[in-house]
């Protein structure tokens, strides 16, 4: 419990800069719905000379793109890639920073199991993801009434908003998984951009919404908010691939760290 509590004061600043961030960008598309939402008509006709791979990508459906909802969902792709670094570089950094901090062979004399410092890594690291998106959650849906021009499915919104957590969560335990796999892991920001922004491109690049397997290779497209809004529902098959992931990612750092042979760096 003690660890706990200590990694949750040891992350609550990045927690803070990630969250106003995030925050911040929404702000920023939200405030210029008003006059997308004036020019409805010219937003669309602009959108539909677009290539039907780049809407695609983008995540632009017409039908709904001059909503709240089909515009902030326009928009949301680049939220969850700033949510995606937070928690890649959270998962990366908790276990790892023991070593880099030359703290491990101090913390693994004490009478502590290794099953219980991940546990307590994972949930502080957890807590503050949760934390992250109730804030974040809160502060948009206040932004969304006060630019709206008509009512919403605040339910909708919601769930979209849901999909940051469980794009960070998938995320956030690849990166735990891999600071147990790679031997000496010196550098986390590299580790982080790298893993999160190569899944943003193979989803980009290749994830068009046209090839449905496509998606499985990139975890930002495993939650179509196009879909979300058509359906009031998640596509299972990707939802439960998600899942997969994560339960995998923890299962693998379990057992590798419970094997691993821990040095303090020199």
């Amino acid at each position: 419990m003690n660890m706990y509590w200590h990694e949750l004061k040891s992350l609550r600043k990045s927690t803070i800069l990630w969250t106003c961030a995030m925050i911040s960008l929404a702000a920023l598309y939200l405030s210029i719905y008003p006059s997308i939402a004036s020019d409805a008509a010219d937003f669309r006709k602009l959108l539909s000379g677009y290539p039907p791979q780049i809407r695609a990508m983008l995540g632009i459906s017409l039908d709904s793109i001059t909503s709240l909802l089909g515009f902030y969902s326009m928009t949301f792709s680049f939220i969850a890639l700033l949510g995606a670094i937070q928690a890649m570089n959270l998962g990366v950094s908790v276990l790892s920073k023991e070593t880099r901090e030359k703290t491990a062979d101090f913390l693994l004399t004490k009478h502590v199991s290794r099953r219980a410092i991940v546990t307590s890594k994972l949930l502080a690291a957890l807590t503050m993801l949760i934390i992250t998106n109730i804030i974040y959650d809160a502060v948009a849906a206040a932004f969304a009434n006060l630019v709206k021009t008509e009512d919403y499915r605040i339910r909708l919104f919601f769930m979209i908003n849901l999909t940051l957590f469980f794009v960070q969560l998938i995320f956030f335990t690849i990166g735990i998984a891999l600071s147990v796999i790679i031997p000496k892991l010196k550098s986390v920001l590299p580790v982080s951009l790298g893993v999160v922004f190569g899944f943003f491109f193979i989803g980009a690049l290749l994830a068009s919404g046209e090839n449905d397997i496509a998606r499985f290779f990139s975890p930002f497209k495993y939650f179509n908010s196009a879909y979300i809004i058509q359906n009031s529902g998640y596509e299972t098959p990707y939802l439960l691939t998600g899942a997969i992931v994560v339960i995998l990612a923890i299962a693998a750092t379990y057992m590798i760290y419970a094997k691993k042979d821990i040095h303090a760096a020199s």
